[in-house]
């Protein structure tokens, strides 16, 4: 189907009629095994650990939206980074992103770590510190574009070329801007990692993540430590992911117009020392972004998500994150709702007393798709409040 444009494939790849009865819908495969014609034959399905059809069929769309070959999915997004960190061994170095999410951090620091893989964070929007930071051992420079919670813009297309030719893989943590406003395989990437758990699925009523490449020996050998791992996705999430699939785009797309309009109207407010946002002019890499992060048609957009510093610093953030009634004070992003929270203290809580330590008076936003009037009023009101 890779002749169909984004929107059309969000709803049709990997889902063809079921051919039994006909259901436009694919069925949730409620099963843990099947049937085989004999010792060894089976019809494509052995074990509900190494393949199951809901399972496959949100593969199959993935692979479509990210302009890659294959996908694998996951019970969490940790799931599909924990299965690729277990693809290299004791004394490989990666180079890590100096701000990625907190959980990314404590998985690498605290985890990893003990088995012999060593890493470096670096400021991946500097190329020259990047070149330095790569070692013979260097085996993947791994990449969050916008990275959470500082929204920092990545070129990926110059991270490629840098580390094509040098044996280094990049790993692009596509969360934040979803295959409808960023596709890093065709920037140069050799995998898109995602957290489906956030814009994929979209409702905030599912947990999973997923890997993408084009690389087809990458993948075998993910997929082989995918069933030997076993953090695997129930057909029941897989089945809510493709659901959320097949509004993506008209979701980004509100996403995207809410939040550029309240960065705008952000920056003019006095309670605010800075406001983050890859479609602002004041923003480092606003240049990168508007170059990176097109729409299938080929339009600028910069996705839902907001990152701003309170001049009260920590006290004043969490009196804001308090006050407000439509923004809900909670962890996660990317659902239809609106949410508010602060990094330092809750999703980068890990990161404390670490290089990559969050201003406490930092503010994330995952803005909705709510009218923009309301959200507006509602962090109007919560400003004024302190």
């Amino acid at each position: 189907m890779s002749q169909f444009q984004f929107e059309t494939l969000a709803i049709h790849a990997g889902q063809d009629p079921e051919p039994a009865t006909g259901a436009v819908t694919i069925p949730i495969y409620q099963t843990s095994t099947f049937a085989q014609h004999a010792v060894g034959a089976h019809r494509g399905f052995d074990y509900a650990r190494t393949d199951n059809p809901t399972r496959t069929a949100l593969q199959e769309c993935l692979a479509a939206l990210e302009r890659g070959s294959h996908a694998l999915t996951f019970a969490s997004g940790m799931a599909a980074i924990t299965t690729l960190l277990l693809y290299f061994k004791q004394g490989d170095h990666i180079v890590v992103a100096d701000d990625v999410y907190g959980g990314t951090y404590r998985l690498f620091q605290r985890v990893f770590a003990n088995f012999g893989l060593e890493f470096s964070f670096v400021d991946l929007t500097d190329l020259d510190a990047t070149r330095r930071a790569l070692r013979a051992q260097t085996r993947m420079i791994w990449v969050e574009s916008p990275t959470n919670p500082l929204l920092k813009v990545v070129d990926i297309q110059a991270l490629s070329a840098l580390a094509r030719g040098r044996g280094i893989l990049v790993g692009v943590d596509n969360t934040f801007a979803s295959p409808y406003l960023q596709r890093p395989l065709e920037l140069g990437a050799d995998l898109s990692m995602h957290s489906t758990t956030k814009y994929l699925g979209g409702h905030s009523d599912v947990v999973g993540g997923a890997l993408v490449t084009n690389h087809a020996a990458l993948y075998e050998r993910l997929k082989f430590l995918q069933n030997a791992a076993g953090a695997v996705p129930a057909p029941f999430d897989c089945w809510l992911v493709l659901r959320g699939l097949k509004t993506l785009a008209l979701r980004l797309e509100r996403h995207s117009q809410n939040a550029l309009e309240i960065a705008q109207w952000l920056e003019m407010q006095p309670q605010i020392a800075r406001v983050l946002y890859p479609g602002l002019p004041s923003h480092p890499q606003h240049a990168v972004a508007r170059k990176q992060m097109r729409t299938p048609a080929g339009a600028p957009a910069y996705g839902g998500m907001i990152s701003f510093i309170a001049r009260g610093g920590r006290a004043m953030a969490e009196k804001i994150a308090a006050a407000t009634k439509i923004f809900t004070l909670a962890e996660s992003l990317g659902g239809v709702e609106s949410l508010i929270e602060i990094p330092a203290a809750m999703t980068h809580l890990s990161v404390a007393d670490s290089p990559l330590a969050v201003d406490p008076g930092l503010v994330r936003l995952s803005v909705g798709i709510e009218n923009v009037a309301d959200l507006q009023q509602d962090l109007d009101a919560a400003l004024e409040s302190v």
